[in-house]
């Protein structure tokens, strides 16, 4: 085992003696965060289409309509669940931008009037909120669309009226001259209606909107009040990916230059077995990746207050992806025989993965079949384990799924990797 720790610490000093190639893997990723973090802390951005969740617990004609409006928006993904719960989680863990609760009673609310809570709940994502003054927005004008027609039709403003004086007459707290009051009121309200029909006054309802829509952030952990203080806590689980495809490409590239200067072969003939050469180039690879996830995380710890909700979860997720890039590392150092032919297919594919993954675009800014595409990309599953572990009060049920990818592809890759490098010569 001293071989394989022989091995990986002359690597590691090989890394940090070429200034360019630590630039890549530490530099770089550090202005990336720096950066995007910068122009997301000011950001009014916003999706094509939004994805929501929404949950109709009135199961009225009138949340019906609704529904519909949200459904046939363009600026709206809808997903409709039947549990406000699920709906609640799906945005904790980052796979909607909100929850959109109609509540019960929906249908029966007096909007103009009420005074009371709104009939609409919107729960968001806190790391979203330029897309939340827009979803409220867009909410705020399909409701107030939805009931003004109701309002403005006779038929519909008769039954509304109706079902208010029956409350009215049935009420004990109010006396005959009060009842008498309201009798004149909802009549004169009919009246205004039957002149809006028939367009005689010019009177518009655009320049007045009551609150109908209620938005809330969601709260990210079980303790309640976890969430991103800054932009900076989602760019720095950017960044880290970012210094990882550095250190596969560096390390990956480093190995087929050993091989062609001859350095790989006086490893092989020395007194040490092979799986010790290959053991301590995967050890060097690895030691890196979770050198520069550290400290990444210390600098956005120390200077721009980045967090950890959960410090062993935070230790799993990044030794999750340690596993997953040195795994890479070796996949990328056999994909061809010379430096440029490694440099061309390990970027290609690392930028490609990096762009489908959200290193460099936020994925709620991607067209809907970019984000499933998202799914298939290891970076995109790298940042999901960060920011569960940082700031998205993941569970360990939660973070089971992510780091079962990472593992899984690191051990795979690195298992055919390997293989191949074996039966290599040279």
């Amino acid at each position: 085992m001293s071989s394989w720790w022989t091995i990986a610490i002359k690597d590691l000093r090989l890394l940090w003696r070429d200034k360019l190639g630590l630039f890549w893997v530490l530099g770089f990723p550090l202005l990336m965060a720096l950066l995007f973090g910068a122009i997301f802390s000011g950001g009014d951005g916003q999706a094509s289409a939004l994805p929501v969740a929404v949950v109709d617990q009135d199961g009225s004609k009138a949340s019906a309509d609704f529904l519909k409006t949200l459904q046939d928006s363009a600026a709206l993904k809808v997903t409709l669940l039947p549990d406000a719960e699920v709906a609640r989680n799906q945005v904790r863990q980052g796979q909607q931008v909100a929850c959109i609760t109609i509540l019960k009673g929906y249908g029966k609310s007096n909007q103009l009037f009420s005074g009371g809570e709104p009939p609409v709940r919107v729960g968001v994502d806190p790391a979203r909120r330029a897309e939340a003054a827009y979803l409220q927005g867009i909410l705020t004008q399909q409701m107030f669309q939805q009931m003004f027609t109701r309002y403005t039709d006779s038929s519909q403003l008769r039954s509304l009226l109706g079902d208010s004086l029956s409350e009215i007459e049935r009420s004990s707290d109010l006396s005959s001259t009060d009842k008498q009051i309201f009798r004149t009121f909802f009549g004169a309200l009919q009246q205004f209606t039957d002149e809006v029909n028939t367009g005689n006054p010019q009177r518009s309802a655009s320049e007045w909107q009551p609150e109908m829509v209620k938005v809330e952030e969601i709260s990210l952990s079980r303790e309640a009040q976890l969430r991103p203080r800054s932009s900076f806590e989602i760019t720095f689980p950017q960044a880290v990916l970012w210094g990882l495809m550095g250190c596969a490409a560096g390390f990956g590239v480093g190995l087929v230059q050993e091989r062609r200067m001859g350095t790989y072969q006086r490893l092989l003939v020395a007194p040490i077995s092979r799986w010790a050469v290959i053991g301590g180039k995967g050890l060097a690879c690895f030691l890196a990746c979770i050198g520069v996830t550290l400290l990444l995380l210390l600098i956005g710890r120390l200077i721009f207050g980045v967090r950890c909700d959960d410090l062993p979860l935070l230790g799993v997720a990044v030794f999750s992806c340690g596993i997953c890039f040195t795994g890479l590392t070796m996949l990328i150092a056999v994909s061809g025989k010379t430096e440029q032919a490694v440099a061309g297919v390990g970027w290609a594919v690392l930028l490609v993965m990096g762009m489908f993954g959200g290193a460099m675009v936020p994925l709620f800014f991607m067209p809907g079949w970019m984000q499933n595409l998202s799914q298939f990309s290891l970076v995109n599953w790298g940042i999901v384990a960060l920011e569960g572990a940082i700031w998205r009060g993941f569970s360990w049920g939660e973070m089971v799924w992510p780091v079962t990818v990472l593992l899984l592809s690191g051990l795979i890759s690195m298992s055919v990797g390997v293989t191949v490098l074996q039966h290599r010569k040279g």
